[in-house]
């Protein structure tokens, strides 16, 4: 039996145990778990076959999870234009057109993700990319994905006109004269996805997913929630699986279809199975995901007043009362972790709803069911997680004034239900479990930005900034501890998430310690090693 020692420097043991920072000074890893720390640890130094890593004054720490991405969706980005770099329209429309004058055999152009903020009202005409593309069929995602923009070509190709309606779930924008603009949100940009838009082959979506899984490696993450699962999308991960191309354990979230979901009880049931039967340590799908609604920028999160600037709008629900928890009751009882996006006041109230309903009627169980995003919050909702033992799924880089807060989210909440958003310190301080994501390719996958926001409530490139809502940030220990100790209560995981002795070595080594170095340092801390169950998954 190998045995791993770490030594010479600060080891994390648990960031946030009781409200306190345990460390360590040495730390001895055998098959796959933490076997003794500090004089224990170094008693092994001179046993046969040890191992001795010297962290040179760096810090080892419980690796970080990712609570909620979309790993083969940021992978596929790298195969269209590079349209995320852009700077204004016009750097959208030049990747563009340079992707095509590279590509002249393609008959499609599919890319993502774009800025919404570089058209007012986050609203793209289709004129606009018929000028770089010509005849070939253009479809981008906005940075949310939750919203479209295509060309003309594309429309026709959809056979979208001025006579077609909108989607029961979702909107075609349109001109003054009824034509469709070119902008598509919610179920109108995902049903052209899936029907109309060419898929990506296999082959290309496990590629995607492997380097996907890299570069989470590589920043030290080792658990990722694939937060939106089709079906057909199960194959990417049933080869990756068979190949040995995951690099990081990934769980699988099956989107429930408010449509047909009692048809996907049995059905989901079966793929569960199936994943399970594998035996594949880096891969499980004990998850369902509810989509209760869209997003603010795009009037399509579901709010229990109007809009400020729409006074005749609340969004887009994508389920009644009624059918959630129903649907929530039918997967909770097959054994289902339950994952509901919710993005406005509206959802995140339904969502504790169906929740606690559940709860209350369903028989006794251990439960990590979790609310993702919960961007829009009423204040008197915020102890309900906490008591109903719900997680609180946050995106912490979201939480901070940018040019997307500014420009879009505030102008369309109003003032009065700024300060409801991202309530993160006030819903860990009810005693709630927090858990940590990016929601990538939404945003960046990199969690060490998004640490810094979580402390500071500002960018850490502008590190003299004010804090925005600076009564929701929260100490660094408990901000490292929602990426770990809690993201494996959400994983499932009684044994992962610190580096107690008897757990699961899960690790990182940095080069300084996150803890205690300036916040708005945190992003420049170096990766020098990630450990998987005691596996070197990232090494540079």
């Amino acid at each position: 039996m190998t045995t791993t020692l770490f030594i010479g420097g600060t080891i994390i043991i648990n960031p946030n145990h009781d409200g306190q920072v345990i460390t360590s000074h040495a730390l001895a890893v055998a098959e796959g778990r933490v076997v003794a720390e500090g004089a224990s640890a170094l008693s092994l130094a001179e046993n046969p076959g040890v191992v001795v890593i010297d962290l040179a004054g760096g810090t080892l720490a419980p690796a970080p999870g990712d609570g909620h991405a979309h790993p083969v969706l940021g992978g596929l980005e790298a195969l269209g234009p590079n349209i995320r770099e852009a700077k204004d329209l016009s750097g959208i429309l030049s990747a563009v057109a340079q992707w095509k004058l590279a590509h002249p055999e393609a008959e499609w152009i599919v890319g993502g993700s774009y800025d919404a903020t570089f058209a007012p009202e986050g609203l793209f005409d289709a004129r606009w990319l018929d000028e770089v593309t010509g005849d070939t069929p253009t479809i981008l995602r906005a940075w949310d994905y939750h919203t479209a923009w295509v060309n003309s070509a594309a429309l026709a190709a959809g056979n979208i006109t001025a006579k077609t309606s909108d989607p029961a779930l979702g909107r075609i924008v349109r001109r003054d004269d009824g034509s469709p603009l070119g902008t598509l949100q919610e179920a109108a940009a995902n049903e052209f996805i899936a029907h109309v838009a060419p898929p990506f082959a296999t082959d290309a979506r496990v590629a995607a997913l492997e380097q996907a899984t890299r570069e989470y490696a590589a920043q030290g993450t080792t658990w990722i929630q694939d937060a939106w699962v089709d079906p057909q999308d199960v194959e990417t991960y049933r080869v990756a699986a068979a190949e040995h191309r995951l690099h990081t354990r990934v769980n699988l979230a099956f989107r429930a279809d408010p449509t047909r979901w009692q048809d996907q009880v049995e059905e989901f049931v079966s793929l569960r199975d199936e994943i399970r039967s594998l035996g594949h340590d880096r891969l499980s799908a004990e998850t369902i995901k509810f989509f209760l609604d869209g997003v603010i920028e795009s009037h399509t999160a579901a709010m229990v007043d109007p809009y400020a600037d729409r006074p005749d709008e609340r969004g887009l629900p994508n389920w009644g009362e009624g059918d959630l928890t129903a649907a929530a009751m039918a997967f909770d009882a097959a054994g289902f972790q339950l994952h509901l996006h919710a993005i406005g006041d509206a959802a995140n109230r339904l969502a504790l709803d169906a929740l606690e309903t559940t709860a209350s009627r369903n028989p006794t169980r251990e439960r990590a069911h979790v609310i993702a995003h919960v961007a829009v919050l009423a204040p008197s909702d915020a102890d309900r997680f906490a008591k109903i033992g719900v997680i609180a799924n946050f995106e912490p880089y979201w939480a901070q004034c940018d040019a997307v807060m500014r420009d879009l989210t505030i102008p369309h909440l109003g003032h009065d239900r700024e300060g409801w958003q991202y309530l993160i310190g006030t819903v860990l301080r009810s005693g709630a479990t927090v858990t940590f994501g990016s929601d990538w390719p939404v945003t960046t996958k990199d969690w060490r930005p998004a640490l810094a926001t979580a402390i500071t409530r500002h960018s850490h490139l502008e590190p003299s900034a004010e804090s925005w809502l600076p009564s929701e940030r929260i100490t660094p220990g408990e901000a490292l501890a929602a990426y770990t100790s809690g993201i494996a209560r959400q994983a499932l995981a009684s044994d992962r998430g610190t580096l107690d002795t008897g757990m699961i070595a899960d690790a990182v080594w940095l080069s300084a310690d996150p803890l205690t170095i300036d916040p708005n340092a945190i992003p420049e801390i170096r990766v020098l090693g990630t450990w998987l169950a005691g596996e070197r998954t990232f090494s540079p």
